[in-house]
């Protein structure tokens, strides 16, 4: 069984690393990364340093996991944090020195791509933070969204529990980056139907798994990073949701019935999944298309769980992942799901 820990936290006027060990897109959209790293100094008041890669398409996994080392290995950076995802991070994990990482413990903040990173740490005995990249959350046009910047606050700074709560307004539709008048004002939320329970008889409380579907995916069918003893997993929270990608329900389904096959679904005592993304510049759905497609994605989690784990608790449309407002969770801390409550709470 791993030992996992929480490393030590920065305060307001220590240096932040910001990497990209996913795709160096702040080099081809300057815009919401420069936004993003204006707020870390302005509102959080930390200092952002950067790496040779953070800008850079195209950087090789070793470039990539030289920056990590680079990260992580220097006493001055504090903590460090994603400029934003990709889809081959998966590439540099055989490149990273676990000793070094491990005897120089930061938080780590990204999401989607860098679960990649996330379950490395967990690995490691690093608790880290799913959620709040430089690009789209600090980097979001007008203003941060006020349950981010407040989640992501107290995921940094502070070490006691927080409880999430449910968004009463939520967007997914996208922007164009490239274009300026796009950071000329917020993005235009809609009304959230808050959370939905199931199971929800119990209160559990264990360390959290999981990401991005997909990555984890990805993760199982490469044999990385994923526990030969499954007891590893006993009792935890599992965190699934997926990304712009739109995974059709299909794949949604067979992912997850591949974890169950493999023993992995049933390990866990409840399950928190995100609200799924339903637009895309490629599939930009209308509102019944977009609802039927969150309706199905459902559906397809359910048909899994009721063959595999038909006890687990289950909370749907949890605020963290693609959309936005994007809760901070943190990753192989601690998570309490409290059902008779409605009520779910992380250790920050």
């Amino acid at each position: 069984m791993t030992m996992i820990s929480y490393p030590p936290k920065p305060s307001p006027g220590d240096r932040i690393a910001v990497i990209s060990p996913g795709a160096g897109l702040p080099g081809l959209l300057p815009r919401p990364y420069e936004l993003g790293l204006e707020r870390l100094r302005k509102d959080y008041e930390l200092e952002p340093v950067e790496y040779p890669a953070t800008r850079k398409m195209g950087s090789t996994p070793q470039e990539r996991a030289d920056d990590i080392h680079a990260a992580f290995a220097d006493p001055d950076i504090k903590a460090v944090i994603a400029s934003i995802g990709g889809d081959d991070q998966i590439t540099v994990l055989p490149f990273l020195d676990r000793e070094l990482i491990r005897a120089n413990p930061k938080p780590f903040f990204g999401m989607s791509d860098n679960t990649n990173l996330l379950m490395f740490l967990r690995n490691t005995g690093i608790v880290g933070f799913h959620g709040a990249t430089v690009m789209c959350e600090l980097g979001r046009p007008g203003a941060m969204n006020p349950q981010t910047a407040e989640s992501l606050r107290a995921a940094l700074f502070t070490s006691g529990e927080y409880e999430l709560k449910p968004a009463e307004r939520w967007n997914d539709i996208n922007r164009d980056w490239a274009d300026p008048a796009t950071f000329d004002a917020e993005p235009q939320m809609r009304p959230a139907d808050g959370w939905t329970w199931l199971n929800a008889d119990r209160v559990v409380e264990g360390r959290t798994w999981g990401g991005c579907l997909e990555i984890v995916g990805w993760l199982l069918m490469a044999d990385r990073e994923i526990s030969r003893d499954l007891s590893e997993y006993d009792g935890g929270v599992l965190l699934l949701e997926t990304s712009e990608e739109m995974p059709s329900t299909n794949e949604v389904f067979w992912t997850l019935r591949n974890m169950g096959e493999r023993g992995l679904l049933q390990r866990f005592s409840a399950l928190l999944m995100g609200r799924a993304k339903t637009w895309s510049f490629e599939r930009p759905n209308g509102p019944e298309e977009a609802a039927r497609y969150a309706a199905e994605q459902r559906e397809a989690v359910l048909r899994a769980m009721r063959a595999y784990a038909p006890d687990t608790t289950i909370v749907f449309d949890v605020d963290f992942g693609h959309a936005d407002p994007q809760l901070v969770i943190p990753y192989g801390g601690l998570v309490r799901v409290d059902g008779p409550a409605r009520r779910i709470t992380v250790t920050y």
